[in-house]
């Protein structure tokens, strides 16, 4: 191993963060010429460390285990590095659909009555009438002309038909639930073309509420003769557990806001946006051409998007908030989540008539499919980074073979440019520590997902995701903290023994370093293992209207501080009511609502409503027919680290 210069150590790693920073602040992503100039520089630095690691610190083949770990750990880094290379390219063009979703829009307006109908398919397997009730409500209230809403029952539920009688929209069961969730749109495919037949149909999830203008904003996309289906982003108004468990609600953002506002974006402008199986709208004949919805695999959502690409039709995405829904509460219903779509990936990619083994398809689809496989291919890799100190401590084996002067020569650059060029292309969607500590929750799953794969891919049984369910007490998920718990402490024993004992060298440095990495890392993802309760039945979203509540007949002027479904937060003033008193509360839109006062403090009166049917459907769609943001959309990373912090405390130092 050649020596390396102090002075040019300092220039490249001073030059690397120089233009990094500049970059940053001068260029814009939104512009092809920045996307290009500083992803070709982060690039550069990544093929530059990659060139060093594939000649410079490979050990020799023959030596045993130690050889075998360290290629195996190589190879998977080099996964990870090619990823990230695609990801750049993808990334240099984006394509911003909202200027014909505008014209599209005033077409379809100006036509009054004179546009295509919709049937709304509504997909449900178990949930509950607090979770559907939102959904069938804010579907009913869509601002469309002809809308027809089809709940599609796949656990044949009699209270649910008879609500739909109710509510006055179709109701679809069949007898078995034969390939899942795909198998029950089909068959309400073929139900609806029997009774409604509206040539386009909007998919949603029973979690998922969509927004009064979603159709409007939509339709108008297929003006564009190829186009077959417009998928819109999924957007949640609950924390999911990265987030609730670290205490980052208002400072982190959801795991899925870089695929959705950034990925797909990208994808789109290559004609090759990705279905996500809710929120999204297929013309009818296309998916009927097509066979209907693809049954393959446990992950219908994907495949959807290659048949359809495989008929010569586009996918189309625009980058709206149109719907909002629930994202998985608790951590093992995630990372069983991510686990399910890491299956799914790789039943598509066995398929004979899939997007790497098929005919049909042309080479940016085929492209674009490995690039998502690497995706999860790459995820082992973030175990083994935990791994290899481990390794080093203990038996001496490296995963690779440097000096911390070499690594600080050329790791560190393409470390730098892409902390500088991650969060400026995400917009602030992904933050160190926090974008790792999300995938590597995620990682243990998914590895055992793509072992088990390799030997058993198909005839596994699709698993819906659990929502509603009771999240009032503190769970520790044991056998996966516990990984992380046996990693951390044998870092902190084999570093500290070496410490003691060996001599100081180049190697014990530069693991001594790797190890405090894999540290902040552990305890941020030992951290997450704990799910923290939720008390609340409903989200609360932000709600600053003017009103007033009465009390017989005294009247009081007040302002909302915020609203949910069972409640509201106002602002208090003189004469305030007691705990236990009833109310009524005049909401927007709404009109007298009944309340009980529940919780009392300085300048803030809070109330629980009692609402009759019909006022709780009114305030159905005054919350979630046009829902504010209530969760982070853009990261704050001063603030996200001190409730790391506080967070991580508390979980491995509680109070007594």
């Amino acid at each position: 191993m050649s020596s390396v210069d102090t002075m040019n150590l300092l220039q490249v790693i001073g030059l690397t963060v120089l233009f990094g920073f500049g970059m940053s602040r001068l260029a814009n992503p939104h512009r092809m010429w920045g996307r290009l100039i500083f992803g070709a520089f982060s690039g550069a630095l990544l093929l530059r460390y990659a060139l060093w690691r594939s000649t410079d610190t490979l050990p020799d083949p023959t030596h045993g285990f130690a050889s075998v770990w360290s290629y195996v750990f190589y190879a998977f880094e080099m996964v990870s590095i090619v990823y990230t290379l695609a990801t750049i390219v993808v990334m240099v063009r984006r394509r911003d659909s909202r200027p014909y979703a505008d014209a599209g829009e005033a077409r379809l307006r100006e036509a009054g009555t004179n546009v295509p109908a919709v049937d709304v398919f509504i997909a449900t397997y178990n949930e509950d009438l607090q979770i559907l009730e939102k959904t069938i409500v804010s579907a009913k209230a869509i601002d469309y002309p002809h809308v027809n809403v089809w709940v599609l029952d796949d656990t044949r539920r009699d209270w649910l038909r008879d609500y739909c009688a109710k509510m006055g929209v179709h109701y679809a069961r069949r007898p078995d639930n034969r390939h899942a969730k795909a198998g029950n749109m089909n068959n309400g495919l073929r139900l609806s073309a029997q009774v409604t037949n509206a040539p386009y149909i909007l998919v949603l999830d029973a979690d998922f509420a969509p927004q009064k203008n979603i159709l409007y904003r939509v339709l108008g996309l297929f003006s564009e003769k190829k186009v077959a289906l417009v998928q819109t982003p999924q957007f949640y108004y609950n924390a999911d557990p990265i987030q609730h468990n670290l205490g980052t609600t208002d400072s982190w953002v959801d795991e899925q806001r870089v695929f959705f506002d950034v990925f797909q974006p990208s994808r789109d402008a290559w004609d090759s946006a990705f279905c996500v199986g809710t929120s999204f709208v297929v013309s009818r004949a296309a998916i009927t051409a097509a066979g209907g919805f693809p049954t393959d695999s446990v992950c219908e959502d994907i495949h959807t998007t290659y048949v359809l690409r495989k008929n010569g039709h586009i996918t189309r995405w625009l980058n709206e908030r149109l719907s909002i829904g629930l994202s998985a509460e608790g951590l093992i219903e995630y990372i069983n989540q991510r686990g399910r779509w890491c299956l799914g990936t790789m039943q598509v990619a066995l398929l004979k008539n899939g997007p790497l083994r098929g005919e049909g398809y042309n080479l940016i689809d085929r492209l674009h499919y490995l690039h998502g496989m690497l995706h999860w291919i790459g995820k082992p890799f973030l175990l083994l980074m935990l791994i290899a100190p481990v390794l080093y401590w203990y038996f001496g084996i490296a995963a690779f073979y440097t000096t911390p002067e070499q690594f600080m020569f050329y790791g560190m650059p393409a470390l730098i440019g892409f902390w500088f060029y991650g969060p400026w292309i995400t917009e602030r969607k992904t933050l160190p520590i926090f974008t790792e500590v999300t995938q590597l929750v995620a990682a243990y799953a998914v590895t055992r997902t793509m072992i088990s794969a390799c030997i058993r891919p198909f005839g596994r049984p699709f698993k819906v995701t659990a929502k509603g369910l009771d999240r009032s007490k503190v769970v520790v998920h044991w056998k996966l903290a516990g990984f992380f718990i046996a990693l951390m402490l044998c870092l902190i024993a084999g570093a500290v023994n070496t410490v003691i004992t060996a001599q100081m060298s180049g190697g014990i440095i530069f693991n001594l370093a790797w190890t405090l990495m894999a540290l902040v890392l552990d305890l941020a993802a030992i951290a997450a293992c704990v799910d923290l309760p939720r008390p609340r039945q409903e989200e609360r979203f932000p709600f600053t209207r003017a009103t007033h509540w009465r009390q017989g007949h005294h009247v009081r002027h007040s302002e909302f501080i915020d609203i949910s479904l069972g409640g509201a937060a106002l602002r208090g003033g003189p004469a305030m009511p007691a705990v236990g008193q009833m109310l009524d509360v005049s909401v927007p839109e709404v009109g007298w609502v009944p309340a009980r006062v529940t919780r009392l403090a300085k300048h803030r009166l809070c109330v629980q409503f009692e609402p009759d049917e019909a006022t709780r459907h009114r305030l159905i769609k005054l919350i979630f027919c046009q829902a504010p943001h209530n969760i982070a959309v853009k990261a704050h990373p001063l603030r996200a680290f001190v409730q790391l912090m506080r967070t991580a405390g508390v979980s491995i130092f509680p109070s007594r």
